[in-house]
């Protein structure tokens, strides 16, 4: 019924590339395939909100987190207050202001690899702003966005941990996410 991607970047690929492509070099019915599937392809965020119609869905993280709100969450989807208000529905957690939110982390794709210069100096802002909270974790809804700043943290050894949105949101009193958790989680996956 829904393709429900944990990445803004995906998400706004598929609504805005997937039908350009299959018009430019595919078949009629390649177009007709991929609008069907761009209407029904969804940010994690926006699911839980629009079609599970929700805000709280039973987390529990009690830590100092601040939120990344990403420039394909923010220009090309436009989630909206979403993911935010899904984080202010988490028991324990205190949710702290990013200064200038939205300013770019710096990834964007290739934008880090052609621009590498302006990317780390971006990142660093990035960082610098993070600090400033004293937030445990950053969070963001793109995985892309949380591994730049994760890396540029572990590299300036800030003691943040950059998590996705979907990790906290599965974390509850019973099964409580942990950084061995994770861990475990990505080893099984491997």
């Amino acid at each position: 019924d829904y393709v429900v991607t944990p990445s803004g970047s995906c998400t706004g690929a598929v609504r805005e590339q997937h039908t350009r492509i299959a018009e430019r070099y595919g078949s009629k019915q390649l177009v007709a395939g991929t609008k069907k599937t761009t209407a029904k392809t969804l940010d994690f965020s926006e699911f839980i909100v629009d079609v599970m119609g929700t805000y709280d869905v039973g987390a529990f993280f009690p830590h100092r987190v601040t939120y990344h709100s990403t420039c394909h969450s923010r220009r090309f989807i436009k989630v909206g207050d979403r993911p935010t208000d899904l984080l202010k529905a988490v028991d324990g957690l205190e949710l702290v202001e990013l200064e200038n939110v939205e300013e770019c982390c710096g990834f964007g794709g290739t934008f880090a690899v052609k621009n590498a210069d302006t990317s780390a100096a971006m990142v660093s802002d990035k960082v610098r702003h993070i600090k400033d909270t004293q937030a445990e974790y950053v969070t963001a809804g793109d995985s892309s966005c949380l591994m730049n700043i994760g890396g540029a943290m572990s590299r300036q050894y800030t003691g943040i941990r950059a998590i996705h949105m979907a990790e906290i949101l599965a974390s509850t009193r019973e099964n409580p996410w942990t950084p061995e958790s994770a861990a475990y989680t990505k080893e099984k996956m491997l």
